[in-house]
């Protein structure tokens, strides 16, 4: 692939992953936009792998927590990261389930721009109301099991493309009253398996085609994913300690109603 459609799949994918503005629109989109062949999986995996590894360094004081937490259930003492862990799993599950049955029955079939761009507006709509509704101030330690219901329940709309997942959690932490930054905390906090799995899901389809060596492609983009991506959320997160969503909103509206002019020019 050449470097310079390396580095922008690359440096998109960081960007975008977690912010709320859909990584997998952009990214499904961009074939179509551009005339370019599909990056392959080894790409793929290079790149959730980057981002991954952007959100365990960013996060890395919450991830000792869940880890002194399960050591300390494993010698049975309570501790506040086994609560942490647990609201994770708890959000994770529908997800996981509606993945499968998507992946199992429905296929690419929503991967169209037209359906990208339709969701990339109407949930940057919904985030925008979410983010000026009511008075918001719950911090991440008042989640309840019903509110990591509800975010997991809200992160199954993101298996259509241009929702994005990172939006749409954002989008249900808002509704359910949290403070932006923790809205985004908890969000960046479940995408460490929802990335974590897709990579391993691609890895997997890698290995079944018996190309599992990564070449020095897939270094560089994943250097660029981790960079890009570590960059996006520190920026976000001391945004929105100050102001709310909306640049994103109207990035999202914009982005949208341009591929609608697109697609239906």
């Amino acid at each position: 692939m050449p470097l310079l459609h390396l580095a922008i799949l690359a440096l998109i994918q960081g960007i975008t992953e977690f912010l709320p503005v859909s990584s997998s629109g952009h990214l499904a989109a961009l074939p179509y936009l551009l005339d370019w062949p599909d990056q392959g999986l080894a790409i793929d995996v290079a790149v959730h792998a980057g981002t991954l590894l952007a959100v365990l360094v960013y996060l890395r004081a919450d991830i000792r927590t869940m880890v002194t937490g399960a050591r300390d259930a494993a010698l049975g003492r309570p501790g506040r990261g086994q609560r942490l862990i647990l609201l994770i799993a708890l959000a994770s599950v529908p997800v996981i389930v509606a993945g499968f049955l998507v992946s199992r029955f429905a296929g690419d079939m929503l991967r169209s721009v037209e359906t990208i761009a339709w969701s990339t507006v109407l949930f940057g709509i919904l985030l925008g109301i979410a983010d000026r509704s009511g008075a918001q101030d719950r911090r991440g330690d008042d989640l309840t099991w019903r509110d990591a219901v509800l975010i997991g329940l809200a992160q199954v709309l993101a298996l259509v493309p241009g929702t994005s997942r990172s939006g749409i959690t954002m989008t249900a932490g808002r509704f359910l009253g949290l403070a932006r930054p923790d809205a985004a905390r908890f969000s960046l906090l479940l995408g460490i398996p929802a990335v974590g799995g897709a990579a391993a899901l691609t890895a997997l389809d890698l290995y079944r085609t018996g190309d599992a060596a990564l070449g020095l492609d897939a270094l560089i983009a994943a250097a660029l994913a981790f960079a890009a991506a570590l960059l996006a959320i520190h920026l976000m997160m001391a945004w929105l300690r100050r102001a709310g969503f909306v640049p994103f909103v109207v990035y999202r509206v914009v982005l949208g109603l341009l591929l609608l002019g697109w697609v239906y020019a």
